[in-house]
C-alpha cells in the first residue's frame, strides 16, 4: 500500500495507474499543443518620423531608395511631392509628415537618413512615401496587436508592440488613396 494522504491508502497498481493517466494527459496537452498552429507571426517594416515609430505590412514594401530629385507635378496636393523615375518606372512619392499633418522635419542632418519607401499600391502601381529613416524589420505576433485610437481610424489600423511603446501600423491603401485620387482628378 501507499500512503498518498493524511489517512489516504491506494495500492501500488491503483498509484501507478493515475501516475500513467497523469502523464498520459499532460503528454496529449503537449501534443495538442504541437499540433496548434504556431501563432501568425506578421513582419512589419518600422519607418520613424521624427522620434516616433510607425510600421507598415512588409508584404506590401517593394524596396527602400535613398532619396533623390523629386519632379513636381503641377496641380497635385500638397502631400504629393512628385514623381521619381525608378529603373524607368514613374513612382508618384508622398510625403508622409504632410499627409498625417506634421510639420516639417526641422534637422538638415536628418536628410541623410530620410528614405523613400517604394510600395505595391492595390491597383498594381507603386507609390513611395518619403520618411525620416527605417530601422528594421520587426516580427510580431499577431494577436498582440491592439485596435487604435478613434481618432486614428483614417490610416491607422492597430497599435503593435515596440518596445515599451507602440508603432502604429498603417493601412497602406488609406494612406496612399490621396495620391490615387490626385492622379484621377490630374489625369481628367
Amino acid at each position: 500500500m501507499t500512503t498518498v494522504g493524511p489517512g489516504a491508502e491506494v495500492s501500488e497498481a491503483a498509484s501507478v495507474e493515475r501516475w500513467d493517466d497523469v502523464a498520459r494527459r499532460a503528454a496529449g496537452r503537449l501534443a495538442g499543443r504541437a499540433d496548434e498552429a504556431p501563432a501568425e507571426l506578421r513582419e512589419l517594416l518600422v519607418i520613424w518620423l521624427d522620434d516616433d515609430p510607425y510600421a507598415l505590412p512588409i508584404e506590401r514594401v517593394r524596396e527602400i531608395v535613398r532619396l533623390r530629385p523629386i519632379t513636381p507635378v503641377p496641380r497635385m496636393p500638397e502631400a504629393v511631392l512628385g514623381v521619381i523615375s525608378l529603373r524607368g518606372e514613374i513612382v508618384q512619392v508622398l510625403d508622409l509628415r504632410r499627409r498625417l499633418g506634421l510639420p516639417p522635419a526641422e534637422q538638415e542632418s536628418s536628410r541623410q537618413r530620410r528614405r523613400i519607401v517604394v510600395l505595391n499600391g492595390e491597383d498594381g502601381q507603386l507609390a513611395g512615401l518619403l520618411v525620416d529613416r527605417v530601422s528594421e524589420v520587426l516580427r510580431t505576433p499577431a494577436e498582440g496587436m491592439r485596435p487604435p485610437a478613434a481618432r486614428d481610424g483614417d490610416t491607422v489600423v492597430a497599435l503593435v508592440p515596440y518596445g515599451e511603446r507602440f508603432a502604429s501600423l498603417f493601412d497602406v491603401d488609406r494612406l496612399l488613396e490621396l495620391g490615387r485620387r490626385a492622379e484621377r482628378s490630374a489625369a481628367s
